[in-house]
């Protein structure tokens, strides 16, 4: 996975695009890939529009007609972008086989147009996201989106590999959740699945994290792909000791072009598990009261996802089809590209307490 950061774009040049949009966007999400590590931010929902309901019936006539007209422009509004996850990066350190956001190029943006874009989301909405390399970079887009932007909240989801005690000591009381992406408690299960750089031990590292986030007052969270290698691992006792405020389990999944396919750069074929297998492993873990489920159907198209140019990723084909950048033809006019399921990200769970100042948390 990449290194994902949360956050909101507030810019001039995103004035025109704001004033068309209703809500507020509410967390964004960066992600990373070599060299950097998944970050995400969530953020409280201002002007949330929702799903639509259902009218209630009205009287035949003039006015049933205008209640239909006004369903009919509700249903094809453009979504607001609540939670998007940014992919500044598709570079990154760890090589794991069943990835769907791989290193097909080395671009990123120049911190000014990353800080641009971020704010034209936050005019549109509020926003999470992610970033290429755990340093400056990300430090200063985690503590923009805090001081300027204003963000309820801001996240990060990484490989964790790259953090050191420096940047919690500089960035830390900025960000308001940090995910580290774990898929086993079995260090050799983990370099068989490409979750590992040399000598490194990554579930030493994730404690040695669990730790620092404590220390500097951050959210734990604990992000897990469930797959060939270790479905049948019981990983309740490590969860539960770990205590992180969320356990996202994912459903391993293909996407065309990124890890199946004859111009992907990974073969997730031989970690893709069934349904079943999937169930199975939820009800193994039923009594961790974290755990959030993700599988195929429910992950495919419930996230708004921008790529390093940030562009719209649409999933809904099985491979993702960009849309143009936002920079260029703001966050409206781009997001209806996006193949974004509104109703699916609220059946997942994807709106949530985010901010660690409303988390209550016993440091």
């Amino acid at each position: 996975m990449q290194l994902g950061v949360l956050c909101r774009l507030p810019l001039a040049v995103a004035r025109a695009v704001l004033a068309a949009l209703r809500g507020r966007l509410g967390a964004l999400c960066w992600s990373l890939s070599p060299l950097s590590l998944p970050l995400s931010l969530p953020l409280p929902l201002p002007g949330w529009r929702g799903v639509s309901a259902p009218s209630p019936a009205a009287p035949a006539g003039p006015r049933r007609e205008r209640e239909r007209q006004r369903q009919r422009e509700r249903d094809d509004a453009p979504p607001t972008p609540t939670s998007v996850n940014y992919h500044f990066t598709r570079q990154c350190n760890y090589k794991c086989g069943f990835c769907f956001h791989t290193a097909k190029t080395s671009f990123v943006l120049p911190l000014e147009e990353a800080r641009r874009g971020l704010a034209m989301l936050k005019e549109a909405g509020e926003s999470y996201g992610g970033a290429s390399s755990f340093g400056e970079f990300v430090g200063k887009l985690v503590q923009f989106c805090k001081q300027e932007l204003k963000l309820p909240s801001v996240s990060i989801v990484s490989n964790g590999s790259l953090i050191r005690e420096r940047w919690f000591k500089k960035y830390g009381e900025y960000l308001d959740i940090l995910a580290i992406s774990c898929d086993s408690f079995d260090e050799n299960v983990n370099v068989l699945i490409g979750r590992g750089q040399g000598k490194k031990n990554h579930v030493e590292n994730l404690h040695k994290l669990r730790q620092w986030c404590r220390e500097y007052g951050v959210a734990f969270k604990i992000n897990s792909v469930i797959n060939r290698f270790n479905v049948e691992e019981d990983m309740n006792e490590q969860i539960k000791a770990l205590n992180p405020v969320r356990w996202k389990v994912f459903q391993c999944l293909l996407i065309e072009g990124e890890n199946t396919g004859e111009d992907a750069l990974r073969e997730a074929e031989k970690f893709v598990i069934s349904d079943e297998d999937f169930e199975q492993f939820l009800d193994r873990h039923k009594d961790v009261s974290c755990l959030v489920p993700e599988s195929n159907q429910k992950m495919r198209d419930s996230y708004l996802i921008l790529d390093e140019y940030m562009r719209f990723l649409n999933c809904r084909n099985g491979r993702k089809e960009p849309s143009k950048s936002i920079l260029d033809v703001g966050v409206e006019a781009a997001i209806k590209f996006s193949g974004f399921d509104e109703k699916m990200f609220l059946n997942r769970g994807g709106k949530y307490v985010w901010s660690k100042a409303d988390m209550k948390l016993d440091w």
